[in-house]
């Protein structure tokens, strides 16, 4: 019987692993305390959590900020810094009090006023923020706990706004950080949450360390996904940067590190075979991998190209580069796969297996005269790294002037800025992932905007699709919502400025003495862990 690949994986690495380890990290870590959390949890080279769209930015500002209303385990907006609340008649003014005990990590407490201008900064960026600010009559505060929202018509998804998990998040900073301009970083990573940020043992590149804020006052419910009360059981989180793949689960096989973000798949098998690790499932809806194309540049400035993307993919090839197939789903709709808004409007381009001729077709019609395609490709991200290789592959085949662009995230972020065309740096396509949940939030989501050169990268532009999502907060039924979805996947997969690659459940890996995970999508939260004795 032939030996599969997996099996011979799991053989492998189960054997070798241990011994592995280059002795510099042995020597640089200490063994570890009972009372500290080492996780291995990606570059984190961005701060501020309204500057950047990353999910590692969110999980940082998740530990050191603190948010108004946070979301349950349902996905139902609960007051999280907020104590009491309130709505006028006429429904266009809602008044919100602080809740006690809230103070900054430099000992001053956290004022209204620390409330409004985070409101108005985090209003500059994400569609949800810009509507709220947009609709508001005044963003006031009344006293030094109490702030009011007066809109000019009533939104009754206010509160659920407020509480998006979605980058950016509308995390409450100090006044003066947010008294800057959104596109001017603040730095300072002091925040009330659950965690300090300790700017100490900071060591870009290689950790940044997390100490438990003493004087943090959890809410007194229970921990219910983002809500309730942030208890946190350890005394110190390290955030480690470990980019080899290969290295950071021999560091958590050896005990040197207890969590793992995203361990790649051909892992799993090595994970699943050592009694003393785990893999574990936070986000229950899954991931959805989806590309990008640069609307304003040949050749994707034309319709016809970016719909022959739609037809070329073939989802199961793309999600089997890096995911065992019990890992994957296909997915058609706009708004994911397990959402209040998924739907089949518009889906006949999906064919099992893509359908290149199709594409080739598209491209012809779009007068394709072999301009170069730059695919921008992740080398520190191998799952959307394998992507951009299967897809430069793909392309080169029904006759597209394909080329890899090879970057970290810092390079491919920087590179991602320029609307230009390739031949002054510009990019053509790149690959990116978000939480299913994340398809869902149409008022805080960039990525499911249509407003041109005002939106996210890609800038693909559809008036009618931002007249029907200026909608959203209007209509008061999950029916007449779920209507609304229909006619906007309809013209974004007539305008094709996403196309999807699949979708998968990325399980986490820990090690079995580190227990009491939050499992919610989107961000990955810090506070509710247990560190247990060996």
């Amino acid at each position: 019987m032939a030996i599969s690949r997996r099996e011979m994986i799991k053989a492998g690495l189960a054997a070798g692993a241990a011994i592995s380890i280059p002795s510099v990290l042995r020597a640089q870590t200490a063994p570890n305390d009972a009372r500290t959390v080492r996780m291995v949890m990606g570059d984190l080279s961005t701060f501020d959590p309204i500057a950047t769209t990353a999910t590692m930015t969110g999980n940082h500002g998740l530990a050191i900020y603190d948010m108004l209303f946070s979301l349950d385990s349902e996905l139902i907006p609960q007051p999280q810094m907020v104590g009491k609340w309130a709505v006028s008649d006429d429904k266009k003014t809602y008044t919100f009090e602080l809740r006690d005990g809230l103070g900054w990590h430099d000992g001053t407490p956290v004022t209204a006023k620390d409330c409004v201008a985070s409101i108005r900064r985090w209003g500059q960026v994400p569609s949800g923020g810009k509507l709220i600010v947009e609709r508001a009559r005044d963003i006031s505060a009344l006293d030094e706990k109490t702030f009011a929202i007066a809109l000019k018509e009533p939104m009754g998804l206010l509160p659920e706004i407020l509480a998006g998990a979605v980058t950016p998040v509308l995390f409450i900073m100090r006044e003066n950080d947010a008294s800057l301009a959104a596109t001017e970083q603040v730095t300072a990573n002091i925040g009330s949450g659950p965690f300090k940020f300790n700017h100490a043992l900071a060591k870009p590149g290689a950790s940044f360390t997390y100490d438990r804020n003493e004087k943090y006052v959890p809410r007194d419910e229970p921990t219910d996904g983002f809500a309730g009360g942030k208890v946190v059981n350890v005394d110190r989180v390290i955030w480690e940067n470990i980019t080899d793949q290969q290295t950071a689960f021999a560091a958590l096989q050896s005990g040197e590190v207890d969590f793992h973000l995203l361990p790649p798949a051909d892992l799993y098998p090595a994970i699943e075979s050592d009694t003393n690790l785990a893999l574990q499932v936070l986000n229950k809806a899954g991931d959805v991998y989806f590309m990008r194309m640069n609307c304003l540049q040949k050749p994707f400035d034309n319709v016809k190209a970016r719909q022959a993307m739609l037809h070329l993919i073939d989802q199961e090839a793309f999600m089997r580069t890096s995911f065992p197939p019990e890992y994957t789903r296909t997915i058609t709709s706009f708004f994911g796969n397990q959402t209040p808004y998924t739907n089949d409007e518009n889906t006949g381009w999906y064919k099992k297996g893509g359908d290149p001729e199709k594409a080739k077709q598209r491209f012809k019609e779009a007068g394709y005269a072999g301009e170069k395609v730059v695919i921008l490709q992740r080398t520190d991200w191998a799952e959307a790294g394998n992507c951009a290789q299967l897809l430069a592959v793909t392309l080169r085949k029904i006759g597209v002037n394909a080329e890899l662009a090879p970057g970290d995230s810092a390079l491919n972020g920087a590179r991602l800025r320029n609307k230009g065309s390739v031949e002054n740096d510009g990019w053509s396509i790149f690959i990116t992932s978000e939480s299913d949940y994340e398809r869902s939030t149409t008022l805080s989501n960039p990525t499911l905007t249509a407003n041109g050169e005002q939106g996210w990268w890609g800038w693909p532009k559809s008036d009618e699709y931002e007249a029907l999502q200026a909608k959203w907060a209007d209509v008061e039924t999950l029916e007449e919502r779920q209507a609304l979805a229909r006619e906007m996947q309809r013209i974004q997969w007539d305008i094709a400025g996403t196309v999807l690659l699949g979708s998968v459940l990325s399980p986490i890996a820990r090690r079995k003495t580190l227990t009491g995970l939050i499992e919610m999508p989107s961000l990955t939260a810090m506070w509710n862990m247990h560190k247990v004795p060996a």
